[in-house]
């Protein structure tokens, strides 16, 4: 994987893993409202030993203790995972089969569950019930997520480096980054990639399909995130926005560039020598005097150059040639 891939991706999260780690998650709370007393009127005979909560049905209680024995009884026959109950293998053998039983009526995409199904569902409806009181920004759902950015809360840390992450999603696109697991292949090139969405998106390269058109200027896009930036640039919307100094930002990926200023963190190091970089593109930049290479050539003369700016500096001063050709199509 390229240095500059993991800048790339959004930390608002891909669907696909977002959906997975909000369903552990959801799992998870669901273990800690069992902790809460019942609301079920009647008789609760089976008590827990451990805890002390009691249940209505020992069948109940039963699967209760495996929290306190971690005890796991269902195991994924493909790839030995276990898990706790029924519904949680039953969700892990979809990702195997890739079978995606729950259909949207709107748009015809499908889901791994039900659950999922319904939180896409809020997609289509203009409602949004959840105002952030920092903000003031709507949102259908997931406001509880949104409030981190502004309390800087990170429940995701990286048991192998200990860096911290905000979404679920970052931080198991990250765990990929360790292990250096890219189990989605490109059938046309033979590229790799750690999330089955980067390669969807990669394969609109492979296609001269561009559906997305600008109704401002007419420049046409293949990939929809490409078209709405492109979109902000002619509204100048700019959504994020720096706590520290209030500098705003068409992107998330450009403000999280801006706040390492504030910061001061250089998380791309060069593998040839100790020097360190705020963004990957200076890194890349910087490899190639350790490597010697040229990736920019003069198309006239067939001089090589390690960075395009030195290129058109070349073209315009000292290949008399080139300079020629350069005017009567960028100058004229």
């Amino acid at each position: 994987m390229s240095v500059s891939e993991p800048s790339r991706i959004k930390h608002e999260d891909t669907e696909e893993q977002t959906d997975w780690m909000e369903v552990k998650q959801q799992r998870h709370e669901v273990n800690e409202v069992e902790e809460e007393p019942c609301k079920i009127k009647g008789e609760q005979p089976f008590t827990c030993p451990q805890c002390g909560k009691s249940f209505r049905l020992k069948g109940t209680l039963k699967r209760h203790m495996r929290i306190h024995t971690g005890e796991k009884l269902y195991t994924c026959p493909q790839c030995g995972k276990s898990f706790v109950d029924a519904s949680s293998l039953s969700y892990h053998l979809r990702i195997h089969s890739g079978e995606k039983p729950f259909n949207c009526d709107q748009c015809g995409k499908k889901f791994i569950s039900s659950s999922n199904l319904k939180k896409h569902l809020i997609f289509h409806s203009d409602e949004k019930p959840h105002v952030c009181s920092y903000c003031g920004k709507s949102f259908s759902r997931v406001l509880k997520t949104h409030m981190r950015i502004h309390t800087g809360e990170k429940l995701y840390t990286c048991p192998q480096c200990g860096k911290s992450f905000v979404y679920a999603s970052g931080f198991s696109y990250h765990l990929h980054i360790h292990s250096g697991e890219k189990p989605f292949n490109c059938d046309q090139c033979g590229k790799k990639f750690i999330l089955s969405s980067s390669l969807k998106t990669h394969l609109t390269v492979h296609s001269d399909e561009k559906p997305h058109v600008c109704s401002y200027c007419g420049k046409s896009f293949s990939r929809l995130d490409s078209y709405k930036l492109h979109q902000k640039t002619h509204n100048e919307v700019r959504d994020h926005m720096c706590f520290e100094c209030g500098k705003s930002f068409i992107t998330a990926d450009h403000l999280k560039q801006h706040q390492r200023i504030h910061t001061g963190e250089k998380p791309y190091k060069c593998s040839y020598c100790d020097k360190r970089f705020t963004q990957s593109v200076n890194l890349k930049r910087h490899e190639r005097v350790h490597t010697g290479e040229k990736p920019y050539h003069c198309t006239q003369c067939g001089e090589s150059f390690t960075q395009s700016v030195t290129l058109v500096t070349h073209i315009k001063k000292h290949c008399s040639v080139s300079k020629c050709f350069l005017q009567s199509q960028y100058f004229k």
